[in-house]
């Protein structure tokens, strides 16, 4: 059919009468061969009945290559297009709704028409259902309105020249002076000059290229306005559709992908799926996946270990049980490449690929076996520590459960001086002394050891008598040092004893029973060097006097360290404790403090220092403690000590004195049997005191009664001859 002039009609011969006109809303130019169908949208009534195989209307559609694989669709089941371009409908029909779809496809190009149906109801394989679109969206014909806006469908990614007419719009009334006025998405507002209309002819065009990924359809308002700009007609809806083109490839979005299936696992076992997006229209076939894998590596034991559900991606096993061996494999990680392919898999549908890498896990099916049925090993008495590896075969996967061996000592471990533990990089048992062992009780052990898994076996797999081992332990004399008896070894005595006085007599045995040597003794550590030891009896005495006053005595407590040397060769020692209480008795005589105080010449308060006492013995060598002044007589009597508790007591003045230094004698005597007398001189300085400053710096010489002099001095004779 050739094209006409735009406005012209065209009568297509048809056996139906009731199907007067078509008419040609969009044209093909005549200037070049514009791939698709020639005419795009076609105008029927509804008849009584669609006959079957009769035909409608006839399709023209060219790629301009020639159609190579020409085929049609239609939205609508019942009906079908032949191959020479005639719609029929493929049963007699009554109602085949408002409107039909036809969608043409070849190697070159594919394009879509439109079949309206005036009087036509909605129907499945409308527009809307084959576009998605919500129910009143769709501008179809309207009756009983001026303008006729019928939709228009503009494939994707167009190449120039731009402007390109699509499709009109129709003034049944045909008001003179009117003009038509098109706005909405994509002609006054963004995407904005995407289409225009010929305000006079009502011609709609499209300025650029479209891309349904980005906008799959404009809704237009067309109004007829008159001269003024006035609208007198609308608005009316518009639909643009842009049909998809395939210019999408498939993408994997998830990656990396990664699947495990077990070792062993059924023929048909699902390992993972693998899913692709297409961006292009899904209710087409551009969006239309099928999968495949192009290739495995490694290919052994089998190049087709697996296989992919081309519609719904699943991965899935499709070798026996027996060669998804993981310890038999040459590499237990397989990688697939896998494609995807829009186009229902078609030679023309484009491709999209990713990487599945498949791990076989292990499973437990193999036991821990002892490279050998027998261990030696020898360790020195009295050490401890790792004495002997025990090594065993595994071949399920090191990383697994199934591989790490658990050791157990079951037989010949009473004492619990023996303990293993798994290796973690080697896997072997480290067999441990844990309690050193001691030749002369027992110079050999045997121990039973088992080995499992940290993973259950399989249950057709059972531990076997490679599984258990012996280990035969030799235990080596060594020359042990001699023990004390006890240790340490604690004795009580009187500070100040006798020197040479015999504080204890130690005695140390030798392990070693069976070598019959002898045991000498010496002293370790002696922090004061008030001991002495026998080197061959042991016998400790003093040399010195045992001090409990001193540094090195805490809490009563005196700590000297002693050897006990055997005879072996080398030699070994031995090294005990003793421990000497210390009883007090009274040698410390009390000190008084303070020993220097200070007053006011002119003080009214009289009282001029409380003296304290201590006692470096233990109680009841200390307090109460006695506090005396020597004795005063006459006019010289001006001095006053009070006992105030036990440890402390009060000096004070008579009356005031002259600005001078003094010093008083203070006897101090402890509770001890026999009582311990300290005599201490108390230095007093009696100072001038004016406006809260002291002033002891212009003191008049020393003055000491004499009668406290001579009485000092008579006691100290007294003392000495005494």
């Amino acid at each position: 059919m050739k094209a006409k002039k735009i406005g012209e009609q065209v009568d297509i011969k048809s056996p139906f009468p009731l199907f007067p006109q078509v008419l040609l809303l969009v044209f093909a130019e005549d200037l070049e061969c514009i791939p698709g169908f020639q005419q795009k949208v076609f105008h029927i009534e509804q008849p009584s009945e669609f006959t079957e195989d009769q035909p409608i209307l006839n399709l023209v559609f060219d790629d301009c290559e020639g159609n190579d694989k020409l085929n049609f669709e239609v939205s609508n089941p019942d009906f079908k297009v032949e191959p020479n371009g005639s719609l029929v409908a493929l049963k007699n029909i009554t109602e085949a709704g408002r409107a039909l779809f036809i969608h043409a496809r070849s190697a070159q190009a594919e394009d879509m028409a439109e079949v309206l149906i005036v009087g036509g109801k909605d129907h499945h394989g409308s527009l809307k259902e084959i576009f998605k679109i919500e129910d009143g969206s769709l501008g179809i014909l309207r009756q009983k309105r001026a303008i006729v806006a019928t939709p228009i469908l503009i494939p994707e990614n167009q190449r120039p020249p731009f402007p390109r007419a699509v499709g009109r719009v129709i003034d049944s009334d045909g008001t003179e002076g009117s003009k038509f006025r098109l706005s909405g998405k994509g002609v006054d507002q963004e995407p904005k000059g995407a289409f225009k209309i010929n305000e006079n002819t009502g011609e709609i065009s499209v300025t650029r290229s479209l891309d349904r990924e980005a906008i799959p359809t404009y809704q237009l308002q067309v109004e007829i306005t008159d001269v003024s700009g006035k609208s007198i007609e609308g608005p009316v809806l518009l639909d643009i559709i842009v049909i998809d083109q395939n210019d999408n490839r498939p993408i994997f979005k998830e990656g990396p992908y990664v699947g495990h299936v077990m070792e062993g696992s059924p023929t048909g076992s699902t390992v993972m799926r693998m899913m692709a997006f297409d961006a292009d229209d899904p209710a087409t076939d551009n969006a239309l996946l099928r999968y495949n894998i192009l290739k495995q590596t490694p290919d052994k034991p089998s190049p087709n270990m697996f296989f992919i559900d081309p519609e719904k991606g699943d991965i899935v096993t499709v070798v026996s049980p027996a060669l998804l061996d993981r310890e038999t494999m040459e590499n237990p990680k397989y990688e697939l490449i896998i494609e995807a392919k829009d186009m229902a898999g078609l030679d023309v549908g484009l491709i999209g690929t990713a990487t599945a890498t498949i791990v076989i896990d292990d499973k437990n099916d193999h036991p821990p076996e002892f490279t050998k049925k027998e261990f030696h090993a020898t360790v020195k008495e009295g050490v401890t520590g790792v004495m002997v590896n025990l090594s065993v075969e595994d071949r399920d996967d090191p990383a697994t459960g199934a591989w790490r061996a658990v050791y157990t000592v079951i037989n010949g471990n009473p004492g619990q001086s023996f303990e293993i533990q798994t290796n973690p990089k080697t896997n072997e048992g480290m067999l441990s002394v844990v309690k050193p062992l001691d030749y002369e009780i027992s110079a050999f052990h045997t121990l039973l050891i088992k080995v499992e898994n940290e993973d259950p076996l399989v249950p057709d797999i059972a531990y076997g008598r490679s599984s258990t081992a012996t280990v035969q332990i030799t235990v080596l004399d060594v020359n042990e040092g001699p023990v004390f008896h006890p240790d340490p070894m604690t004795v009580t005595k009187q500070e100040n004893i006798p020197i040479g006085s015999v504080v204890l007599t130690v005695s140390a045995t030798d392990p070693d029973i069976l070598q019959h040597q002898t045991i000498g003794y010496s002293v370790y550590k002696d922090p004061a060097g008030w001991l002495e030891i026998n080197p061959t009896n042991g016998t400790i005495f003093t040399t010195a006097f045992l001090d409990r006053e001193s540094p090195y005595v805490h809490n009563n407590v005196y700590t000297a360290l002693f050897l006990a040397i055997d005879s072996g060769n080398p030699p070994a020692t031995g090294t005990g404790t003793l421990q000497i209480t210390l009883e007090d008795v009274n040698d410390n005589a009390p000190a008084i403090y303070p020993t220097l105080a200070k007053v006011c010449d002119d003080a009214k308060d009289l009282r001029v220092v409380v003296l304290g006492a201590s006692d470096k013995d233990l109680h009841p060598n200390t307090d109460p403690f006695k506090f005396e002044l020597s004795k005063q007589s006459g006019p010289d009597k001006v001095w006053k000590i009070t006992k105030i508790n036990n440890t402390h007591a009060q000096v004070s003045l008579l009356q005031n004195l002259k600005k001078a230094n003094y010093n008083i004698p203070i006897l101090v005597t402890d509770s001890g049997k026999p009582p311990l007398t300290n005599n201490t001189e108390l230095k007093v300085q009696v100072c001038s005191c004016k406006k809260s400053k002291m002033d002891c710096s212009a003191a008049d010489a020393l003055h000491i009664s004499m009668i406290l002099i001579l009485l000092f001095s008579f006691f100290s004779l007294f003392c000495k001859f005494s």
